[in-house]
């Protein structure tokens, strides 16, 4: 858990995210014709200043609207409507402001709604899986916000019913099944539920016999599980009243909370805790880690009832994961200097650090991300100069690559559940190419597409263009950008710019395929991701260059690319619309302070903007854990004077601001709703250019948004007609000037 963008790159928004004038008569652009008229904004809300003076380090910091977090912010995690009135009238009356200045484009957002629901498939279904006797999918059916997961015999058969979701969700206003799994043995579905954005999960347990949803079901649970191998015990992760991951219990399947057995409690705040299973199903294993250190500790399946055992006792600095195969463990690490990583392997019984040995060296520029194991495979994900790549090998030792020739693409590994199969799955897309499930044989290298991407409303790939530049950053660092835009937009500064980056976490920006993004590609506009540093796509060492101490290259990283794109004529200085979200959004934060002239607008999609401050608050659930990516203010006078140097909400202060929107969730445990509602009350007295202020809460939504498929798209189709606002297309009209 961390604040990671539910948007992808170039998602169109999860978020984890420039401007002119629509080129008349472009094809695809704008239709010709008057634009719309553009009315005064409507009075914005003013939020009251109650001064509260913070002493921390021999420091001192008044904050004026301190009073907008809610001293019970637990509570409303588990009940919105206990959020405090005063707090409520405020949102909701931004909400208002926000809607009522938007107005004028309801039309359009309509419109841009439609075009995006009109690229879905209504009456899509998942590439079946199968284990042993079944294949397991989801389906949804034409208008439903949410699937159906069913299973049907591996010969051919009737479908089952497994989880009815449109059933289930019926009159909520929000709902998230967090995870679904079916018990090894077939017998049992399980899935997590969120009725809150919260992520405090409940677990049912269906017997798939009866039909029976199993009585009282873990509850304030991660959303984490996993079944022991042998169907008889579910293994789950407890979520304290911080929100944190904190302890694992192990239940019998027909068993109740008086039968939970405690099997491991992290007593470090600042590490997060998961669950998994080996691919060969012979180890049941508890992760724990930060972004500097991890530790596992595996459980034999065979003998579920045993205590956990640590496998190689955690070490700061030194991050590693496993995988079993051939009845041995392959140990992915950083350590002795391993920055991009190095494969070690050991015996079953000899896990401690020391016992390890080379099994794969390392290469700097060659990121190792993961493990996959087969019977006689053993497959790893690899990133070489930013692109992604496959590495099969087999049991004698010999290794193939799979890579592919488009100039940037994403490329990932769709798990199955088979350990005795030659079969992989992978799935693979790029900006122009819609993304295809591909089962390839890993022994005789045959590829067959299972499943391609369908856009209803047409999609011809030879009608967009994919490029890849490199920008030059201030100390030299090249910095790549992945462009999508249609064949034939002018590359001479007229196209309007979305710019999206993220640049935390080590978490890649994929030069990926979204329908979404089409809505402004096929107006004229061009599509940018920067793969600024803080991400990991130039290898790990590209991660660590943009975080504690360095963490101001991901802001000059995304500047430099913007003038890049303005010196290659493909933007114009004033004339981009600049989007990110989560961390993405401190990303926002921070260059509309620092460079405020670069943009015409600024979306921050539930934006981590308040940085010093939760840094400073322990009783937040990422703040402990995430001191290694930020560094710990409480303690350290440095990280105290860097994080103020750079926190957007601190460095706010009089200029001429770009437009700028803000959306955030009352129950985002992630990034909590008072980051965005303090930063835009404190932006919109600060900014001098009368250009517009603007705040979206989803009062019944968290970290990712709305939960539906459609009403998603409808927070889609509201940035978007703020981003051609905020350049003054013709079909959206300009923002007038403020009210005072």
């Amino acid at each position: 858990m961390n604040r990671r963008s539910l948007l992808q790159a170039g998602a169109a928004a999860p978020v984890l995210f420039a401007l002119g004038a629509c080129a008349s008569g472009a094809e695809g652009g704008s239709p010709a014709g008057p634009a719309p008229q553009s009315p005064a904004l409507p009075m914005a809300p003013v939020a009251k200043k109650v001064p509260h003076t913070i002493t921390q380090l021999g420091r001192t910091r008044t904050d004026d609207y301190f009073w907008l977090k809610d001293e019970n912010w637990q509570q409303v995690m588990r009940d919105p409507k206990v959020l405090r009135a005063d707090i409520r009238e405020y949102l909701d009356a931004e909400n208002a402001y926000t809607k009522a200045a938007l107005a004028p484009t309801e039309a359009l957002q309509t419109k841009l709604f439609d075009e995006m629901k009109g690229r879905i498939k209504e009456d899509d279904s998942s590439v079946p899986d199968a284990d042993g006797p079944w294949e397991y999918f989801t389906k949804f059916d034409t208008g439903a916000q949410y699937p159906r997961h069913l299973r049907r015999p591996r010969n051919g058969g009737a479908e089952v019913l497994l989880l009815d979701e449109p059933a289930l969700s019926a009159g909520k206003p929000h709902f998230d099944i967090g995870a679904a799994e079916h018990s090894p043995d077939h017998t049992l579905y399980a899935y997590a539920l969120d009725e809150q954005g919260s992520e405090y999960y409940t677990i049912n347990i269906k017997d798939l016999a009866t039909g029976q949803v199993l009585a009282n079901g873990p509850t304030s649970s991660t959303g984490d599980f996993v079944f022991s191998p042998d169907s008889k015990y579910l293994f789950w992760l407890w979520r304290d009243e911080e929100g944190r991951p904190k302890k694992v219990f192990r239940r019998p399947i027909r068993g109740g909370a008086a039968d939970d057995a405690l099997i491991y409690e992290e007593k470090d705040d600042g590490m997060f805790v998961g669950l998994g299973v080996t691919n060969s199903r012979e180890w049941i294993v508890i992760g724990c880690g930060n972004q500097e250190t991890s530790e596992s500790l595996v459980i034999p399946a065979r003998a579920p009832t045993t205590a956990p055992r640590v496998f190689a006792a955690r070490e700061t600095g030194v991050l590693y994961d496993i995988e079993h195969w051939k009845n041995e463990w392959y140990i992915r690490t950083n350590a002795d200097g391993a920055v991009d990583f190095k494969v070690m392997t050991t015996s079953a019984t000899a896990t401690p650090k020391r016992n390890w040995k080379a099994f794969l060296p390392h290469e700097p520029g060659r990121l190792i991300m993961g493990l996959g194991a087969f019977k006689n495979h053993l497959v790893r994900l690899e990133r070489v100069n930013a692109l992604p790549r496959i590495v099969v090998r087999n049991l004698a030792g010999e290794e193939h690559t799979v890579s592919f020739p488009e100039e940037a693409y994403a490329l990932s590994l769709d798990g199955g559940y088979e350990w005795d199969t030659t079969v992989m799955r992978y799935i693979y897309n790029s900006p122009t190419t819609p993304r295809s499930w591909v089962d390839y044989d890993m022994t005789t290298r045959a590829k067959v597409v299972r499943k391609t991407q369908e856009v209803p409303s047409g999609h011809d790939s030879a009608k967009y263009v994919t490029k890849r530049l490199m920008a030059r950053a201030s100390d030299g660092a090249e910095v790549p950008i992945t462009i999508l835009m249609k064949a034939g937009t002018p590359v001479d500064g007229s196209a309007p710019m979305l710019l999206y980056g993220y640049g935390s976490y080590g978490i890649p920006m994929e030069a990926n395929f979204s329908t979404n993004r089409l809505s402004l590609v096929d107006r004229g506009w061009i599509w940018a991701i920067a793969h600024i540093r803080g991400g990991s796509e130039k290898g790990w060492g590209w991660f660590l260059d943009g975080r504690k101490d360095k963490k101001k290259n991901t802001f000059t990283d995304f500047i430099a690319c913007a003038e890049h794109l303005i010196a290659q004529r493909y933007a114009t200085k004033g004339k981009i619309v600049a989007l990110g979200g989560s961390a993405g959004g401190l990303l926002m934060g921070a260059v509309t302070n620092m460079r405020p002239d670069l943009w015409a607008g600024v979306i921050a999609a539930v934006p981590f903007v308040d940085v010093l401050n939760t840094m400073s608050d322990t009783s937040l659930p990422l703040t402990p854990p995430e001191w290694p990516e930020w560094g710990n203010p409480i303690e350290d006078p440095a990280a105290y004077d860097y994080i103020q140097s750079y926190s957007p909400y601190d460095q706010i202060r009089p200029q001429a601001y770009p437009a700028f929107l803000a959306t955030g969730g009352l129950t985002d445990p992630r990034v909590t709703y008072w980051e965005p509602a303090k930063f835009v009350a404190k932006l919109r007295p600060a900014t001098t250019s009368g250009r517009p202020v603007f705040l979206k809460i989803n009062m019944d939504a968290g970290h990712a948004g709305a939960s539906g498929r459609f009403d998603y798209l409808k927070e889609q189709a509201l940035d978007f007609a703020f981003a051609l606002r905020a350049v003054g297309s013709a079909e959206a009209g300009a923002f007038p000037a403020t009210a005072t």
